[in-house]
């Protein structure tokens, strides 16, 4: 069996609520070793469900083990540089004056351990804002994505933190990138994200585009909707009353479409090509409607795929789970935390169900501090110590419980 692409390595992970978290589980699922650092309140996502863990939580902290230090006590701190001396990467998402404030800067980490990829995900990068605050919504509203997504004319997030998503991936990716360097043995570099600058790669497509139409028509101009401005592209509700989203991208799928449903309009020519459907945009969209709106879901899926046209359901997350495609071996990962059992979906590679890399369930607060002081060095007389001055916490086992359901009367 082929070793995991990152098996022997150790990360130190001291991240709250998605970004950090979520890039130090992908390496865990490359076959890292994730060490997950929390103070002793724990991470708040520990405490958003009913008094538990959420399920930010056990999704992306399965794989981890956790230690609770309290890096405000002296030798709390201690313990922890005793730890990166034995990292390999350390990954964070402290806002840039708390990460001072810790004595956690890149200069201050890599003087302890001069090979440690020090990897700082933050709200700004470098520039006026670099100590502003921001969050996944601040990095929505900053950078277009929020002004267009309105709730009864109100500016709203998406809903999914994608940004906070986007710039854990990104720092994996500069992460990886760094390791690939021949000098990464001895000078281990720096990996600096933020939100907003991820925000920005991440809206390119859309901010280019203004400008292009700025350029050309010498005004700016937005595509109208989120469907690429093609008629025929989006959700469209069939005679059962199930939303079916249609992949209408080229005019080949226009005519495939057509000829699917048996419309006459596959021998109009005056709607073959694109240009001609933006310009009868609504006579398009009423065609489509009225189509899918003739049949049921079955009955029109059956159609598009034997003609080759990209559609699926719309679906609502408790049933996103019970497709087939989900089930396939290397999609979901069996996690069991307490007396629950969920299925996590895995980190996207080949040969997921068979590379080997195991994980643990999601950790208890403080569940593996002393492996993990001990590993770095200490002696299990100055763990011991550690714990009765409060500078780390062990585990507590069953420190909290989920709230009961109340049954509705």
């Amino acid at each position: 069996m082929q070793s995991a692409p990152l098996a022997g390595r150790r990360v130190i992970e001291l991240g709250t609520m998605l970004a950090a978290p979520f890039a130090s589980h992908i390496l865990a699922q490359l076959g890292a070793e994730v060490i997950k650092v929390e103070p002793p309140r724990g991470d708040p996502t520990r405490s958003l469900v009913r008094g538990g863990p959420s399920g930010t939580f056990i999704a992306y902290s399965h794989g981890k083990k956790s230690a609770c230090i309290d890096l405000a006590h002296p030798d709390g701190h201690a313990a922890f540089l005793k730890m990166l001396e034995t990292a390999d990467a350390f990954v964070h998402n402290l806002a840039p004056k708390a990460a001072r404030k810790l004595r956690l800067t890149k200069a201050e980490c890599q003087a302890i351990n001069p090979r440690l990829i020090y990897c700082h995900i933050r709200g700004y990068a470098d520039g006026p804002q670099a100590d502003d605050l921001a969050s996944n919504p601040v990095a929505e509203a900053s950078t277009g994505v929020m002004e267009a997504n309105r709730i009864n004319g109100r500016p709203s997030r998406l809903g999914p933190s994608y940004h906070d998503q986007f710039a854990g991936a990104y720092a994996v990716i500069g992460i990886l990138a760094r390791m690939l360097q021949p000098d990464a043995a001895q000078d281990g570099g720096h990996v600096e994200i933020g939100l907003y600058e991820t925000g920005l790669h991440v809206a390119s497509r859309d901010l280019v585009g203004v400008q292009l139409k700025t350029q050309l028509l010498g005004r700016p101009e937005r595509e109208p909707h989120g469907e690429f401005s093609m008629p025929g592209y989006g959700a469209y509700l069939t005679s059962d009353e199930r939303w079916m989203y249609l992949l209408m991208l080229t005019d080949a799928h226009w005519l495939k479409f057509c000829q699917a449903m048996e419309l006459p309009e596959a021998a109009d020519a005056s709607l073959a090509a694109l240009k001609d459907r933006k310009k009868a945009r609504d006579r398009v969209e009423e065609i489509v409607r009225t189509a899918i709106g003739a049949r049921t879901f079955d009955d029109a899926t059956a159609r598009l795929r034997m003609a080759g046209v990209g559609s699926t359901e719309v679906l609502p997350l408790e049933r996103v789970l019970d497709a087939e495609q989900a089930h396939q071996p290397g999609k979901l990962r069996s996690v069991r935390y307490r007396d629950l059992s969920f299925d996590v979906p895995e980190f996207p590679r080949l040969n997921a169900a068979g590379d080997g890399v195991a994980t643990l369930p999601p950790p208890d607060l403080g569940e593996h501090t002393l492996d993990v002081l001990q590993a770095a060095g200490l002696t299990p007389a100055e763990c011991d110590e550690l714990i009765r001055s409060g500078a780390a916490a062990a585990d507590r086992p069953g420190d909290f419980a989920w709230a009961p359901v109340r049954k509705q009367a």
